[in-house]
């Protein structure tokens, strides 16, 4: 479910992903650009794989376009995430650029001209539906889905990572010939009876030997 949907919930200007569309003056055609930079808001990204640092710097390029039913929001975000690669967890740093579209609606729209929803949709349409308040509409929920998007689920340092030593941990990459010598534990048994084995038969030949000599000693006498 999408933030800011409730109406209850007064926006703050000052808040850097808070933006003003008091300027299109609710007249259909007209058009505002804007560009920002500000610090990203803590967990932006996927959490414990990749995201955006908190307090990094997000570039943000907007198009602010008056529609009959509220204002639609065209951007470019633009950052740097840092991570972890899933397969050698080395530090994996990349440039983020995600494009996105979202429609924030005027709380009257309906008696705009947008066609209503049947008594039946309309909780469903006003969880996916984002407001404007006072003018203000808030962009960080529409900025966090786009980031997340645009990220890598399964962030790698590079696509031939060889990865890990699944026995040791080593890192493979700097030592691709890396290996152990593996046994396969349904011969390790068969090898362990079969040195059991050898070493009943030498006692048992080193027996035989003995008898053999005191016999010989025997007859000398």
């Amino acid at each position: 479910m999408k933030a800011g949907t409730a109406l209850n919930t007064r926006l703050d200007h000052r808040n850097p992903l808070v933006f003003d569309t008091h300027e299109l003056g609710r007249r259909p055609g007209a058009m505002q650009r804007l560009s920002r930079e500000i610090d990203a808001p803590a967990d932006l990204g996927l959490a414990g794989v990749i995201g955006v640092p908190e307090g990094a710097p997000v570039k943000l390029n907007l198009r602010l376009e008056s529609v009959m039913e509220g204002v639609l929001v065209t951007g470019t975000v633009r950052a740097s995430a840092t991570g972890e690669c899933v397969r050698c967890l080395e530090a994996v740093e990349r440039e983020l650029k995600a494009d996105f579209q979202e429609m924030f609606s005027y709380p009257d729209a309906d008696d705009r001209g947008r066609a209503k929803a049947e008594p039946a949709d309309d909780a469903e349409d006003d969880e996916d539906t984002l407001f404007l308040e006072d003018g203000l509409f808030d962009l960080e929920p529409v900025l966090r889905d786009a980031v997340v998007l645009a990220l890598p689920m399964q962030p790698v340092c590079r696509e031939d990572c060889l990865g890990l030593c699944p026995d040791c941990g080593a890192g493979l990459n700097e030592d691709p010939d890396h290996h152990h010598d593996a046994v396969d534990i349904r011969w390790a048994a068969l090898q362990g009876l079969v040195t059991d084995q050898g070493d009943e038969k030498d006692n048992m030949s080193g027996t035989a030997s003995d008898g053999v000599q005191s016999a010989a000693e025997k007859q000398e006498k």
